[in-house]
């Protein structure tokens, strides 16, 4: 075992004071050493231990030979005190001990777990510092644990990621770069394309006799399969951001049409004001939630409007980046207005969203204010409702309060047809399949077709007010990102470290194959396939410096 440390390092691996108990590590060379000085292990109370330390006292307790923490075998759990200074018991605590190279650091280890009082905490670790150790730098333990062989610079990361997952996805993700499958496909790729270069680096030792020893074919053909895979790890970046940061969920439309009512329904509290004012939101408001497994990222909007106050129309500048940023977009129309006000709103979100890359879901809110009885609710017809009790005007055709509401989907309904003939030239439900030759029920969602089509979009009925139609609202986000949940083991990439990595191998790769193809010499083809080596052998950790392992570890937790 190698080891660049010859101190010994102690931080809680738990936060004090959260829950019953806290885990204070300490690791290094004089770890268990340490750890007697500051635990009074009681003579024959251990709690684990082999059959031959093992014994039987009168009263038949199992007891132990040999009491102390530097004794023990690994894999092992002592009972003990810790006394203050004035000798006085601070708490009893149990102690795990990890014999190297077998623990996370590789390192001779000891966890003394304590009650989780902040005070038992500091205390303890006051102790543990005066006997030798230090406290630990951020994410120290695990760069012991890189530095011992035990994960490769990838893995290291992704223990970061796996404790900062905030969802199932998420969390799939960090296992499997934690599992190793990442680094094997880069360490796979690196050998061959280091078998390679050393062949064409041999070539130049017999330059004189014009010979090669790398197969100009071969090299060909390995550069085109390593530069379409690096392809699609690069690709996979934005779905692998999205699972780790959130999916990017813009709340669009204009004024008072109910925005930041629904950002504060969805979250249960009261984030964003709510007023009715026109133009109360002047920048983006941005909350989190876990919504079937999947991390949504609900971004609220200045509301969309022409104005000439200044800050305002900052505000709108922002909205419309956001709305070009997002994965789905919540388009929000007052179904109270007028037709044309209806229509201005939905043909200025269709002239701007991209419906092969965003998921499009029209939210007709205040549908409490149209819709009556709840007879109507559950769809009943009743003839007797008139526009005059609605306080809704006719532009969406006479009959029951249920029935307008029906006409405001049908009609958006028709302005998606319109949008669709005009960017596609064909009906969002049009397919070869004739399953899907349907119209789109309003209500349901629109798209009846294939991807291909364009088509990526939904109307649903709420009221952010009244709460009605949110959980409609839920299942159809969560069915929006359901590719998120997919079991499956494919490599993603979340790291932006990593994704510049790749970049820049890729970079070089095709600079060697347009070298190849000009008839360039060697060296100055293994100059640039050198440099996607050296590239890629920094993701995973077997090229890399002091300065670049401070900028990924510090930014882990103290204690892991």
């Amino acid at each position: 075992m190698y080891s660049g440390y010859d101190d010994t390092i102690c931080a809680p691996a738990t936060i004090p004071g959260t829950g019953a108990i806290t885990i204070i590590r300490v690791s290094g060379p004089k770890a268990l050493e340490i750890a007697d000085k500051v635990v009074s292990c009681r003579q024959g109370a251990s709690a684990a231990g082999p059959a031959g330390d093992i014994a039987g006292d009168t009263a038949g307790n199992r007891t132990c030979s040999s009491g102390t923490i530097a004794s023990a075998p690994g894999y092992t759990i002592r009972f003990g005190t810790i006394y203050d200074e004035k000798k006085k018991p601070l708490d009893d605590v149990l102690v795990s001990i990890f014999r190297a190279p077998h623990s996370y650091t590789g390192e001779d280890s000891a966890e003394i777990s304590c009650h989780a009082s902040k005070y038992i905490a500091d205390t303890i670790m006051q102790m543990l510092i005066a006997a030798g150790a230090r406290t630990a730098e951020p994410g120290e333990f695990t760069r012991r644990a890189f530095v011992n062989g035990k994960m490769d610079l990838a893995q290291a990361e992704a223990v970061a990621d796996l404790i900062a997952s905030q969802n199932a996805a998420a969390h799939r993700v960090a296992v499997n770069q934690l599992k190793g499958g990442f680094s094997r496909e880069l360490k796979k790729m690196r050998d061959k394309m280091l078998h390679i270069v050393s062949l064409m680096e041999l070539e130049l030792d017999f330059s004189d006799e014009d010979v090669q020893f790398a197969d100009r074919d071969e090299l060909d053909s390995l550069l085109k399969s390593t530069i379409r895979h690096i392809s699609t790890l690069l690709e996979s970046f934005r779905l692998g951001n999205v699972i780790k940061n959130g999916v990017p969920v813009a709340i669009v439309g204009a004024t008072n049409t109910g925005k930041s009512t629904l950002l504060n329904a969805l979250l249960g509290e009261e984030r964003a004001i709510v007023s009715d004012i026109h133009g109360t939101t002047r920048d983006t408001v941005e909350e989190t939630m876990n919504i079937g497994g999947v991390l949504f990222r609900f971004i609220d909007t200045a509301g969309i409007r022409d104005t000439d106050e200044t800050i305002e129309r900052i505000g709108i500048e922002r909205s419309w980046k956001k709305f070009h940023e997002a994965s789905v977009i919540l388009a929000m129309i007052d179904v109270t207005r007028a037709e044309d006000e209806v229509a201005a709103s939905v043909n200025s979100i269709l002239d701007q969203v991209d419906l092969k890359n965003q998921h499009l879901i029209f939210i007709l809110n205040k549908c409490d204010l149209i819709e009556g009885t709840a007879a109507e609710k559950n769809g009943a017809s009743d003839t007797a409702g008139s526009e005059a009790d609605s306080g809704y005007g006719t532009e969406f055709g006479h009959g029951s309060m249920a029935n307008k509401n029906v006409n405001i989907k049908n009609y958006i309904v028709s302005l998606i047809e319109e949008h669709h003939i005009r960017v596609y030239g064909r009906f969002p439900w049009d397919s070869d399949d004739a399953s899907h030759s349907e119209r789109p029920v309003p209500g349901r969602k629109a798209r009846q077709c294939d991807a291909t089509s364009g088509n990526n979009a939904e109307i649903i009925s709420i009221s952010a007010k009244t709460g009605q139609g949110l959980d409609v609202l839920k299942s159809a986000l969560a069915c929006s990102r359901r590719d998120l949940l997919a079991d499956s083991d494919t490599t993603l990439i979340t790291n932006a470290r990593h994704y510049e990595a790749l970049s820049n191998a890729r970079d070089a790769l095709v600079r060697v194959r347009k070298g190849l193809s000009d008839a360039l010499p060697s060296d100055l083809l293994s100059q640039d396939i050198r440099e996607a080596l050296y590239h890629i052998g920094t993701i995973v950790g077997e090229i890399s410096t002091d300065e670049v392992l401070g900028n990924i570890f510090r930014n882990f937790c103290i204690g892991k």
